[in-house]
């Protein structure tokens, strides 16, 4: 690294540390006694590749995934202890350890107190969307996962959208399925297949040429 770029990266750095000190002053949800929990939705930035940087939902089994970092352990942690986690496994993809920030860019929508009159249930949407998160379907509505995506702000440029992924775990045995859906159509479930409770749809970040 040149002495330009070594100063360009320490300045983005103190910038960056000074930016995240004042959100953490009126966000508590920064606070290090704050521990994450399922629905929320996380901000991770990366210094030295700018790529990889982009919000995270945490699954409802806990864990989000991360680029060159895999699965990692997010519900009950603090944001420093996600940090560390995700900083110990990209490092060995970088010549230097990376510079990682990890912030609560949104929190899970809270539980009511008593029953609502309309009742709901949660899907959640992740990867290359434009709106990633929970979304609260009415019992009464038979959502698709055609409506759910375009509920969700629809796909980013870099979406996959021939290997969308539908996961859905069975409440009785604990098994995932994993179901893919083609948008273009040709192969896989179909645009008008209901969704349950549950359920999660992962728009993957497409491959160089697809």
């Amino acid at each position: 690294m040149s002495f330009a770029q070594s100063a360009r990266t320490s300045f983005l750095f103190a910038l960056l540390t000074f930016v995240l000190s004042i959100f953490v002053a009126w966000n508590p949800a920064q606070a290090d006694n704050y521990k994450i929990k399922v629905g929320d939705t996380l901000q991770i930035e990366v210094l030295e590749d700018t790529n990889l940087s982009r919000p995270v939902l945490v699954l409802p089994d806990g864990n989000i995934n991360f680029p060159f970092a895999g699965t990692i352990r997010a519900a009950g942690q603090s944001v420093g202890a996600v940090q560390s986690s995700i900083v110990s496994k990209l490092s060995p993809n970088f010549n230097v350890v990376p510079n990682v920030f990890v912030s609560v860019a949104s929190l899970a929508p809270p539980r009511p107190v008593s029953a609502p009159i309309v009742r709901t249930y949660g899907v959640y949407a992740m990867g290359e969307i434009n709106t990633p998160g929970r979304l609260d379907i009415d019992t009464k509505e038979n959502v698709t996962i055609l409506q759910a995506i375009a509920t969700a702000g629809g796909f980013t440029r870099f979406a996959a959208t021939r290997r969308i992924e539908l996961r859905r775990v069975d409440p009785k045995t604990g098994q995932e399925s994993r179901y893919i859906f083609d948008y273009k159509g040709g192969r896989g479930i179909s645009g008008a297949t209901p969704l349950r409770e549950g359920d999660v749809i992962v728009v993957p970040e497409r491959r160089l040429f697809e």
